[in-house]
């Protein structure tokens, strides 16, 4: 076993997109012996402006549900592959912008390397936004291990 990764963590969209990152990730845990940790960040927005296209009939709350189940399966696959190598996940689903939640979890859990796809659920989003990897990169102090679908 090598001791370089001692926890590490995956983020996760719940996307098919992501399901390689996730591989990568518990291959690496196993690997190495390292504690696997998995992440799903709601962001949840809640000033669309004027132009929006959300449906004015979705409220907040049902958002913050939907995503919150959504959030429990994406978290729950990893746990379920993992369980198949014999690894056990610390599964978080929280709120807030991706990139800031991600950073935040890895600092405040002492990871040793961050995994994550490089293309999600982004679209046109990552077109307006920016890629939610591209911001983990460029404000990560530990290594980020980017995976393309």
């Amino acid at each position: 076993m090598n001791d370089t990764y001692k926890k590490i963590l995956i983020a996760t969209d719940g996307s098919e997109h992501n399901k390689k990152a996730v591989t990568h990730a518990i291959e690496l845990a196993k690997l190495s012996g390292a504690e696997l940790h998995a992440v799903y960040v709601m962001d949840i927005k809640t000033d669309y402006g004027p132009k929006s296209y959300l449906s004015t009939d979705i409220s907040t709350e049902g958002l913050r549900n939907f995503l919150r189940y959504e959030g429990d399966e994406a978290v729950k696959y990893v746990e379920d592959m993992a369980a198949k190598e014999g690894l056990d996940v610390k599964k978080w689903v929280v709120e807030g912008h991706p990139a800031e939640e991600i950073l935040k979890l890895a600092n405040e859990q002492s990871v040793d390397l961050i995994v994550m796809g490089t293309l999600g659920r982004s679209g046109i989003e990552k077109f307006l936004l920016g890629s939610v990897a591209d911001k983990v990169i460029r404000n990560s102090r530990i290594p980020v291990l980017t995976v393309r679908k």
